[in-house]
């Protein structure tokens, strides 16, 4: 492994990578030397992140489109990662929905059971099939992405609070279930990041006020790296924010 390529040769999965958290850490994981396998929904806008790693890298990634609302997806790329590498070394999940803002018994049937399925189901369904490929590594780490609304639901959030409070409890399930492996878990609050979810979910605030989904890469980058534990309490980006600063001074 090189010092200046830290992840090289290192085989990386990231979901929701065709925008915002998701892109930014398969850019950022490419330049620390991993082969990236990058999934969403929109082959133009995972072809424009392949074409931006090549210019930035000198390679490219895999690209699996697929739609989490379709899990059984998931299955066929996990034996198709199998054929191709045999392990897998790092998986971020950061492919979500966020649905509509709306009171709970306003929100219709079908928009419910997509989003239960996209934020939760695909969670679950993505560790069944990642789970052997993850322990084919020297160390595998499995990374989520998830939102203070899954511990602190408010109004009018009732899908969304749901799906994540519920993808929280499948990971800290099946991180107590590995914890005799060399894989480790963990999931990590973003907060407030300039991404098409926050706009959505905000559109009167300025986005000039939040952060770049760039700034939170090296935190990414440090738990991929690193031994995050057993996942007892979310990773608050904020909060290691603030103790790197303080580390600094």
């Amino acid at each position: 492994m090189s010092l200046a390529l830290p992840l090289s040769d290192r085989i990386v999965l990231v979901t929701g990578a065709s925008r915002g958290i998701g892109r930014a850490c398969a850019l950022a994981f490419a330049e620390a030397g991993a082969h990236v396998v990058a999934t969403a929904r929109t082959q133009g806008a995972l072809e424009s992140l392949d074409d931006q790693i090549l210019a930035q890298t000198g390679r490219r990634a895999t690209l699996a489109p697929l739609d989490l609302a379709e899990p059984a997806g998931l299955d066929a790329l996990g034996l198709a990662l199998h054929q191709r590498f045999g392990r897998l070394d790092v998986m971020l999940h950061a492919g979500a929905a966020l649905g509509a803002i709306t009171p709970v018994s306003h929100v219709e049937p079908g928009l419910w059971d997509r989003i239960m399925t996209v934020n939760a189901t695909a969670s679950w369904r993505l560790i069944r099939s990642m789970e052997p490929l993850l322990k084919a590594s020297e160390a595998g780490r499995a990374l989520f992405i998830t939102s203070s609304r899954a511990a602190a639901p408010r109004a009018f959030w009732g899908p969304y609070s749901a799906s994540k409070a519920a993808m929280e409890a499948i990971v800290r399930v099946w991180a107590d279930e590995i914890e005799n492996t060399a894989v480790r878990a963990a999931l990590i609050d973003p907060g407030a990041v300039r991404t098409r979810m926050r706009a959505e979910a905000y559109p009167g605030e300025d986005p000039a006020t939040l952060p770049e989904p760039s700034e939170i890469t090296p935190m990414v980058l440090e738990l991929a790296l690193g031994d995050p534990g057993q996942p007892t309490q979310v990773r608050s980006f904020r909060a290691w924010k603030d103790d790197r600063a303080a580390r600094q001074v």
